[in-house]
C-alpha cells in the first residue's frame, strides 16, 4: 500500500533541516574550531591552556561566584515582592506590575552604565556624598556593582515568575495548614515555599542562565573582576590581539558548562512533581498597621530603586554635554546628534530586524509546539530539544558560530541582514516556543476533533481553530521575544556593521567612545520603545500579567 501524504511530516524534516543548518552546523564550527589548530591538526592544547592558567580559568570562578550570588539576591527580592503583590490588595498594584515589567526590559549594560552616572567615581551621588557629607562611597565596579545592576535588573522576572505559582495556589490547602496549626512565617516556608519551588528552580534557572550570559554589565562596571562571555569577547574581536581557536575552546566550555547547570535543575523539579488544580483561588487581604507600611515601603522602595537608572538615562539625553562631560542646561542638542550618527538607521534596522524575526518566531513556535504537543514523535522532540539550546547559550558564542559557519562561501552572509536576523530568530525563540507549547497542553484535543467531526481537513482546523486558541499564550511568548529583539548586544557585537547597526549597538558603540549624551540619546530612544512594546501587548491582550 501507498503510503499517505503527511503534511507535518515534511514541516518536522523541513524544521529539522532548517535547525541542522543555521544552529547545529555553526555549533559544530565552534567544537572543531576548538580541536584543530590552524595546521589542520588535532589538538587539546586550547583547553589545556584554559584550565593550566589562573588567568583564563579565574574567568569560569568568577562568572559562577556572582551568577550564584545574583540568582539568591534576586530570589531573596522577588519572592517577597510577589507575596505582597499576590496575597494583598495594594494600591497601585498594576503601576507596580507595568514598572517592575519595564525594569527588566531594558538591556542589561544600559543599566550599569547609568549606574556608573550616579555610583561611579564621578557620579552624581558619589559626589554629592563626598563633596556635601565627606563620605566616600564604596567602588560600584567589580564584583559588588556587577552584583546590584544584575539584581535590580532580574529580580522582577522572579517576582513574574513566582506572581503564576501563587496565584495557582488553592486557598483550602492554605485553611487546612491554618487548622493544623501552621500559620504566619511558618506556613510561608513549610507551605506556600514548598508548593512554588518547582516555580523558584524554574525561576532561578532563567536569572542564572541570564546573569551567566551577560556580556554588557561585566564589560562596563567589571573592570578587574573578568568572567567567561567578557574573555569570550577578548578572544574573538579585543584590541590587545585575538586567538579565534582558544575563544572557540573557551566557548565550548562555557556551552558544557551552562548544560550542565540546565540539567542539574531540570533533575531537582523532578523532586517536585505534582500538579495543583485551582478552583478556590487566593482572597487578596488589605494590608493593616506597622506591617502594611513596611509592605508599601519595600514594594514601591524596591520598584523606585531598580527603576532610576533608567529614567536617570532619560533626564540625561536632555542636558548639555560635551563628550563625557554635562554641562548647566537643558537642549535637544544630544538628539541632534544623534540624528547625524545613524539614528534613523538603528530605528529602521531595529524595527525591520524585529518584525520579520519575531514574524518568523512566531511561525516556528506555532508549528514546534503543535509537532510537539498533539504529535509526539521522536523526531518532533528532538527539534523541540535542539530549539531550546540557545536558551542555555551565551549570545557571543551563537554569533561566533554563525561568522564561522557562514563568513566564507558557499555561505557567505557575514555583513548580511540575514545573519543578523538569523542570529535574533536562534536567540529568541525559545521564549514563545515555551510559551505556545504550554498554552497548548491547556487546550483540549476534542475541540480540534469536533472540528473534524464537521468536516474541516487538518489544515484548515489547525489554521481556524488550533491557532486562534494559542493566541495568548504565543502574544505572551511574542511580547517577551520582542524585547529581548530590540535590545539584542552579546551577539549584535560580533555580527555588526555600519549598515546594519542598530540602536542597542548605537548606544553601546556612545558609550564605548565616551559620547555620554549621544548614548544617553541612544539608551532613551530604546527605553522608550521597550515600555511602548509593553503597553501594546497590555493592551492588545486586555490582560494584566505575562506569563514566562
Amino acid at each position: 500500500m501507498k503510503r499517505k501524504f503527511e503534511i507535518w511530516s515534511v514541516i518536522t524534516w523541513i524544521l529539522l533541516a532548517l535547525f541542522g543548518l543555521f544552529l547545529v552546523y555553526p555549533l559544530y564550527g565552534i567544537l572543531k574550531q576548538s580541536v584543530f589548530n590552524s595546521e589542520g591538526q588535532f589538538t587539546l592544547d586550547q583547553f589545556a591552556k584554559f584550565f593550566s592558567t589562573p588567568y583564563y580559568s579565574s574567568t569560569i570562578i568568577n562568572s559562577f561566584w556572582v551568577t550564584i550570588a545574583v540568582t539568591v539576591v534576586t530570589l531573596l527580592l522577588g519572592i517577597p515582592f510577589a507575596y505582597f503583590f499576590s496575597f494583598y490588595q495594594l494600591k497601585g498594584s498594576k503601576f507596580l506590575f507595568v514598572v517592575s515589567i519595564l525594569c527588566c526590559m531594558s538591556a542589561p549594560f544600559i543599566g550599569a552604565y547609568s549606574w556608573i552616572m550616579l555610583l561611579g567615581r564621578n557620579g552624581i551621588i558619589t559626589v554629592f556624598f563626598r563633596d556635601v557629607f565627606g563620605i566616600r562611597i564604596g567602588s560600584i565596579y567589580g564584583f559588588g556593582g556587577i552584583l546590584m545592576v544584575q539584581a535590580f535588573k532580574f529580580f522582577p522576572l522572579v517576582f513574574v515568575y513566582m506572581n503564576g505559582a501563587f496565584k495557582s495556589i488553592d486557598n483550602s490547602l492554605l485553611e487546612a495548614s491554618a487548622n493544623m496549626g501552621c500559620t504566619g512565617v511558618k506556613r510561608f516556608f513549610r507551605v506556600i515555599m514548598q508548593l512554588s519551588m518547582p516555580t523558584i528552580l524554574a525561576a532561578s534557572l532563567l536569572v542564572f542562565m541570564r546573569a551567566f550570559a551577560d556580556f554588557g554589565t561585566p564589560l562596563l562596571i567589571g573592570e578587574g573582576y573578568r568572567t567567561f562571555p567578557v574573555e569570550i569577547y577578548n578572544q574573538y574581536l579585543g584590541e590587545n590581539g585575538t586567538d579565534h581557536n582558544f575563544a572557540a575552546a573557551i566557548s565550548v566550555i562555557a556551552i558544557v558548562v551552562t548544560a550542565l547547570v540546565f540539567f542539574i535543575q531540570k533533575w531537582a523539579t523532578n523532586k517536585y512533581n505534582f500538579s495543583i488544580n485551582c478552583m478556590n483561588p487566593v482572597q487578596k487581604r488589605k494590608p493593616h498597621g506597622i506591617s502594611g507600611v513596611l509592605m508599601y515601603v519595600y514594594c514601591y522602595g524596591l520598584i523606585a530603586l531598580a527603576f532610576m537608572p533608567q529614567l536617570y538615562i532619560i533626564y540625561l539625553s536632555f542636558r548639555n554635554c560635551d563628550g563625557a562631560v554635562f554641562k548647566p542646561g537643558y537642549s535637544l542638542v544630544n538628539y541632534e546628534k544623534a540624528l547625524k550618527k545613524l539614528l534613523v538607521r538603528s530605528i529602521n534596522n531595529t524595527l525591520l530586524f524585529g518584525v520579520v524575526a519575531l514574524a518568523l518566531i512566531i511561525l516556528f513556535a506555532i508549528l514546534i509546539a503543535y509537532l510537539v504537543v498533539r504529535r509526539p514523535r521522536p523526531l518532533n522532540h528532538a527539534i523541540d530539544t535542539i530549539s531550546m539550546l540557545p536558551y542555555i547559550m551565551p549570545g557571543s558564542i551563537i554569533g561566533i558560530a554563525l561568522v564561522i559557519a557562514f563568513g566564507k562561501q558557499p555561505f557567505a552572509l557575514t555583513g548580511t541582514m540575514a545573519i543578523m536576523i538569523i542570529a535574533l530568530v536562534i536567540r529568541r525563540m525559545p521564549y514563545t516556543i515555551r510559551s505556545a507549547t504550554a498554552t497548548l497542553q491547556n487546550i483540549p484535543i476534542s475541540t480540534e476533533e469536533a472540528s473534524l467531526s464537521l468536516g474541516a481537513n487538518k489544515l484548515k482546523t489547525f489554521l481556524a481553530v488550533t491557532t486562534p486558541m494559542m493566541s495568548n499564550g504565543i502574544l505572551s511568548g511574542a511580547v517577551l521575544s520582542w524585547v529581548a529583539i530590540v535590545t539584542e548586544l552579546s551577539s549584535a557585537i560580533i555580527l555588526y556593521n555600519n549598515r546594519n547597526i542598530t540602536l542597542t549597538m548605537s548606544t553601546y558603540v556612545a558609550i564605548s567612545r565616551g559620547n555620554d549624551g549621544l548614548a544617553c540619546a541612544f539608551a532613551a530612544i530604546l527605553t522608550v520603545l521597550t515600555a511602548l512594546s509593553l503597553i501594546l501587548y497590555l493592551a492588545v491582550s486586555k490582560s494584566e500579567d505575562i506569563k514566562l
